[in-house]
């Protein structure tokens, strides 16, 4: 692709690491954004860099946030004796557009994965081992997608449960095995989260 322009190349360049974002999609959004007036795309990029600057994780349960304890971790309606294991904030935005739960998340940030050299240290699964033994929660929704490496981290999460005095269930099956949570429609994942099963009955599935 040639360019009448370094900066435009650049700006190409930099847009096309987007994931999802090839050369001529950048090319066509760099355009775009050339034909907006300046203080629109000055606002975009305050907006980027506010966000790159200013966001923060839940310190209760890892969820991006403007603040230290997310909305929903702050919301006193909210029951928490339950937790929601997610891997990311995207499945987070999944399950609240279905308005069937009313519990508390955990977002792991990933799933492990061996062959991408992710293991369960990279993960924030010893911060959720060490809530649910402080007592109060009485039951953990396993909600990763359905894939090798969801069903890998619901398993580690689980054995590492042994012996502490919670339920653990799982999402029912609507949704496809290989499917990721983020791209289930919200009746189907509503319906999984309501129809959850026992974890110990998914393993014998």
């Amino acid at each position: 692709m040639n360019f009448s322009s370094k900066l435009l190349e650049q700006a190409v360049a930099e847009m096309s690491l987007l994931p999802g974002v090839g050369k001529r999609t950048a090319l066509r959004l760099v355009l775009h954004l050339l034909k907006q007036p300046l203080a629109q795309t000055e606002q975009f990029t305050k907006a980027l860099l506010d966000l790159r600057s200013n966001i923060k994780l839940c310190k209760n349960c890892h969820n991006i946030s403007d603040t230290e304890v997310c909305d929903i971790c702050a919301n006193p309606n909210r029951v928490r004796e339950i937790v929601c294991v997610v891997e990311d904030i995207r499945d987070v935005m999944a399950i609240e557009n279905t308005s069937q739960y009313r519990g508390l998340y955990h977002v792991l940030g990933g799933k492990i994965s061996p062959m991408d050299g992710i293991g369960p240290s990279q993960l924030n699964i010893r911060s959720l081992i060490e809530k649910v033994k402080e007592g109060e929660i009485q039951e953990i929704i396993f909600a990763l997608s359905s894939t090798l490496e969801g069903d890998t981290t619901n398993f580690y999460i689980f054995k590492q449960l042994e012996g502490v005095e919670v339920k653990t269930s799982t999402i029912a099956r609507g949704i496809s095995v290989g499917d990721e949570l983020e791209y289930a429609d919200e009746v189907t994942l509503g319906r999984s989260i309501t129809n959850r099963v026992p974890f110990e009955s998914s393993l014998r599935s």
